[in-house]
């Protein structure tokens, strides 16, 4: 990958930006929206945003079929919901949050005069089995936790924080090995890298592009999948390509019998079933084919819980596709994936639009255009 695209990357991930905080997080002049405008508006004809912070960059305007290429922007994280008389700091989930990880965990409370540090607080082991009847403590729940900012009352902690802030962990990117990196959040920034970086390769081919194309830096889907249906519904794409992460099942007691065989490092993974439609998936395989990209295949029963569930039905139905890039440890502040799978992500969604005939629409086959 190129380093200007890895520290595009760095910048995006490292720049906290927990759901509804995408755009404007307190006391941080840079929110994780601007930073992909910033570096999406140098390739763009035209960017922009929307009421709730979704933002978007597009090619060749006016041209048909109307291509969305989207991931979310929002990563989970926590809120401050109590301040108790000891000056200790509860909190509430924003996401999937796991409180047993959470714990004994440093965070950053994001507020109106700047940040500030805390710990999730942990009892040493030595005092968790008091009872001494030899009982395993059992995994906190979110309530149970609390953060020491260190101050020393009430009165000193309403100084520094307010109900409402929110919080992430200090976690940011590092490289491991090689191509393998870490950090909190890949989840997804990497969607909207995606994109952001698709939108660059296109924009290298603008001549011979007939698809007006989006790229789609979308907010909320960690809680609901909002952003996606908000933006979906005003740009009303004929189809739409979603990049999210999936569960890389290549590490220890992950039985593929239940989750599948995907491997960190293998490529991108495509959905089959559910939201994704037949012909979509059709046009990505034979692109990759193409292109040389190895795709792992996933199946879908049903919702899978990705951006993919809010768009396929706005607007009586938008024909779309999931791809999803490996990840280990998923919701947890040490993700890992493969950068080679990333820039693979970038360069698929780049040939698809690419591939896209004037005018091109995807239907199922039991009827033509003309018939509807």
């Amino acid at each position: 990958m190129r380093q200007q695209s890895v520290e595009f990357l760095k910048q995006l991930v490292n720049t906290p930006s927990p759901s509804g905080f995408e755009a404007a997080l307190p006391g941080n002049g840079t929110s994780g929206q601007r930073v992909w405008l910033d570096y999406v508006k140098q390739f763009a004809d035209e960017v922009g945003s929307d009421a709730y912070g979704n933002c978007y960059g597009v090619i060749n305007k006016g041209g048909s079929p109307r291509v969305m290429l989207s991931g979310h922007a929002d990563e989970i994280g926590l809120i401050v919901s109590y301040i108790n008389g000891d000056g200790y700091v509860y909190l509430r989930r924003i996401g999937g949050v796991d409180a047993a990880i959470t714990r004994a965990q440093r965070l950053t409370i994001h507020t109106a005069k700047g940040p500030v540090f805390g710990v999730v607080g942990s009892i040493a082991p030595h005092m968790q089995n008091y009872a001494g009847d030899g009982q395993q403590q059992k995994p906190p729940k979110i309530h149970e936790l609390f953060v020491d900012i260190g101050a020393k009352d009430k009165k000193e902690a309403q100084k520094l924080v307010s109900i409402g802030d929110p919080a992430t962990l200090v976690d940011e990117f590092q490289v491991l090995r090689g191509d393998r990196v870490v950090a909190r959040g890949f989840d997804n920034r990497i969607g909207t890298f995606a994109s952001a970086e698709a939108l660059r390769l296109v924009s290298e081919r603008k001549s011979s592009l007939k698809a007006e194309v989006y790229a789609v830096s979308n907010v909320q889907e960690e809680v609901g999948l909002f952003g996606a249906r908000q933006i979906a519904y005003t740009l009303k794409p004929d189809v739409a390509v979603v990049v999210d992460v999936c569960h890389a099942t290549d590490i220890p007691n992950v039985p593929a019998t239940v989750f599948g065989e995907v491997k960190l490092g293998g490529g991108p993974s495509i959905s089959h079933g559910g939201p994704a439609h037949p012909q979509v998936v059709a046009r990505l395989k034979e692109v990759a084919k193409k292109q040389k990209i190895s795709l792992q295949p996933e199946a879908a029963g049903g919702a899978g819980g990705t951006d993919t569930d809010a768009i396929f039905w706005t607007r009586g139905g938008i024909p779309s596709a999931l791809v999803s890039l490996p990840n280990r440890y998923m919701h947890s502040p040490v993700e890992m994936i493969h950068l080679k799978d990333l820039e693979q992500i970038a360069q698929l969604l780049a040939s698809f639009s690419l591939s896209l005939k004037k005018g091109e629409k995807f239907r199922a086959p039991l009827q033509t255009a003309a018939q509807i």
